[in-house]
């Protein structure tokens, strides 16, 4: 039974009905001396708060998808290489532009490869379920690749398009930034208003290695999280799809924007723009994260960007922050000003403040197809 979806709820829904009523039909007829009557009543007491707390979590769990299977619950996913290096038919009939580089067609984010038919690909575009393997980090992750309409127009047949990486929060599910967020969808409408060019979204989370947040860190001796989306992404994908290597976007909300601010900030190169939705930018440290510097103070300092705008030059690249006017935590609008007052030129950052808004999908709508047109006035034709 999937971790997902209404028949786990309903399940859990008739367990703690059964329960309660055990409770109820029993607590009159325990037998024996009276602490053993005691901790029978204790008993079904605790087996109705049991299952309620199991009913409670996992109606939670499905409505903000923060773990999307048992293996992410349990921190058994896997991540090996994939097991071939194949690519889907329709993907390489488009123009394919080499050998395919480690990027293989895989079921395991299915269901949104549904989003559109092939009918309507060049009206409405499609949504492919591919796994991503990182030559270099040798990481792998499940990733929705969003291809526009007009990548299967005949008026762009030879076009290559600008990307960006979309990244959720933390731990995160992929197919959240589908039902949840609504990329395409959002995406797709900025285009046919003409206030978005047409991109490519590679939604992924950060969650490479989980339980484990690696806040997409190169960690000493430890997962290369940061070299595989700053590198092995944008190479797998280029190899693969009529995309440029360099002059990436980057994207995403709470850990999901710090990671794409930290691309921008490291690898200016290929990601000369990032949008942050209610991001943070200094390195944190709790017990999900773990130590992700090697007990270094030099290599924490190298993956906080805010120490990186005080004592480095700035980078040549454009950051669209916003943060809610309620988000007052240390990573909250606090975080965001000083961040801001660092920036200097070459760098640019344009921040927008959410009134009423707070750390939630509502506020990340309201400010989404914003930061996606931003992205795509600031990335290479």
């Amino acid at each position: 039974m999937p971790l997902l979806g209404w028949p786990l709820l309903v399940t859990l829904t008739f367990v703690v009905g059964v329960s309660m009523a055990l409770a109820v039909l029993l607590w009159s007829r325990v037998k024996g001396p009276r602490p053993a009557r005691l901790a029978q009543r204790v008993g079904l007491l605790g087996l109705t708060q049991v299952t309620t707390v199991l009913l409670v979590a996992a109606a939670l769990n499905n409505y903000g998808y923060f773990y999307g299977s048992w293996s992410d619950l349990f921190g058994t996913s896997s991540a090996g290489a994939p097991s071939s290096t194949t690519i889907s038919r329709a993907l390489a009939a488009h123009g394919r532009t080499g050998a395919p580089l480690a990027v293989t067609k895989d079921a395991a984010v299915a269901g949104e490869s549904s989003w559109s038919a092939p009918a309507q690909w060049r009206t409405k575009g499609r949504i492919e379920s591919l796994s991503i393997y990182g030559a270099h980090s040798r990481l792998s992750e499940q990733a929705l690749v969003y291809l526009p309409p007009q990548y299967f127009q005949a008026a762009f047949a030879r076009s290559r398009f600008p990307a960006v990486e979309v990244f959720t929060g933390y731990p995160g599910t992929t197919s959240n930034l589908v039902r949840r967020m609504h990329y395409p969808d959002v995406l797709l409408k900025e285009i046919t208003a003409g206030r978005s060019r047409p991109m490519v979204l590679v939604m992924l989370r950060p969650t490479v290695v989980p339980p484990r947040d690696t806040e997409c860190t190169d960690v000493p001796a430890g997962p290369q999280t940061l070299t595989y989306f700053a590198e092995d992404v944008p190479r797998a994908i280029s190899s693969s799809l009529r995309v440029d290597p360099t002059g990436w976007g980057a994207m995403g909300d709470s850990t999901g924007g710090y990671c794409a601010t930290k691309l921008a900030m490291t690898h200016s190169s290929v990601f000369p723009a990032a949008a942050s939705l209610s991001g943070y930018y200094h390195t944190l440290r709790d017990g999900t994260t773990g130590d992700l510097w090697g007990g270094s103070p030099q290599v924490r300092e190298l993956n906080d960007l805010e120490w990186l705008l005080r004592h480095q030059p700035a980078p040549p690249v454009s950051v669209y922050a916003t943060i809610g006017a309620d988000e007052h935590t240390h990573t909250g609008l606090g975080d965001t000003k000083t961040f801001a007052s660092l920036v200097r030129a070459p760098m640019s950052m344009t921040t927008v403040v959410l009134q009423g808004g707070g750390h939630n999908f509502k506020s990340w709508a309201q400010v989404m197809p914003a930061a996606l047109d931003f992205l795509s006035h600031h990335l290479p034709a």
